[in-house]
């Protein structure tokens, strides 16, 4: 069992680097129409803005920038909508904060956020971390979402599997260190020396168990689409729970279908997932329109 556990952590980051290596070399050639700081609940927190537009949400995941997340994917999604990505406290420009990292902090940044561009409701799609907070984000603030997208993330510590988060409660701050992601980091940070502060506050964040309740996930007015990896580290027995309690797994051909939908993609991992552009705007647009 040693063995093989010394083995996950390096290939879970390298997996992770993966997406910054290809994001960045084959990213967004697009600028964006606006970008700045939006003054909200003690922080300053960074956005982008492209295209027009019914305006939808890009929250990205765990250490993680707009480009390194959604570079492919924003080119295609500004073609017919006003797109609004986000980047979460202490990751890309948005400054290093002492304040607490939790998933409810940043779900009501992202309403500030909305708040600021004057946003009254907005499609949200959150990937990993983003997905959580996405989740979170539905519960506190319901009015504000018309529709969710869930992509490879859970709102509950329980929703993926014993490894993932034995996986966190493994990783130390010089794991980063050289990686694509801390290249990343240093390009765009405000305070480059607030590296090491950071990956501490995320390890920790990452190792805390959460629940945000099944009664609450349940209460979700908005049609969900959730998007997963067949072999993406999620629970999928806790992922079919979700569906159910969405509103999904019935017989549809005996009632109507339900507003939520479930992709499961084959044969992917939690991070080759994100690499798949199509097959995830396919399902994006599918659902959105």
């Amino acid at each position: 069992m040693k063995k093989s556990f010394k083995v996950t952590k390096p290939i879970m980051l390298i997996a992770i680097s993966i997406i910054f290596t290809i994001t960045q070399s084959n990213g967004q050639q697009i600028k964006p129409s606006a970008s700045g700081y939006a003054p909200v609940n003690g922080i300053k927190v960074y956005y982008e803005v492209y295209g027009e537009g019914r305006p939808i949400v890009l929250l990205h995941g765990a250490f993680m920038t707009i480009e390194g997340n959604w570079g492919q994917i924003i080119p295609e999604l500004s073609k017919t909508r006003k797109v609004i990505a986000i980047e979460m406290q202490g990751h890309g420009h948005t400054p290093y904060s002492d304040r607490p990292l939790t998933h409810a902090n940043m779900a009501t940044d992202v309403e500030g956020v909305m708040d600021y561009l004057k946003v009254d409701s907005a499609d949200i799609v959150g990937y990993s971390m983003g997905g959580s907070v996405a989740y979170k984000f539905a519960i506190q603030s319901p009015k504000r979402v018309t529709k969710l997208v869930i992509i490879s993330s859970t709102y509950k510590s329980s929703g993926w599997l014993p490894e993932v988060t034995s996986g966190f409660k493994s990783f130390k701050p010089e794991f980063f260190n050289n990686t694509p992601m801390h290249t990343a980091y240093d390009a765009v940070a405000p305070d480059k020396t607030k590296w090491t502060k950071f990956i501490e506050q995320m390890i920790a964040f990452a190792s805390q168990p959460f629940d945000f309740g099944d009664d609450n996930v349940a209460k979700i007015k908005a049609p969900v689409l959730i998007i997963a990896g067949d072999n993406d580290g999620l629970n999928k027995v806790e992922l079919a729970r979700t569906y159910k309690l969405l509103g999904g797994g019935v017989t549809a051909d005996m009632g109507p279908m339900p507003k939520s939908h479930l992709a499961v993609v084959p044969a992917q991992s939690h991070v080759s997932l994100m690499m798949q552009t199509n097959t995830i705007l396919g399902y994006l647009n599918g659902f959105l329109k």
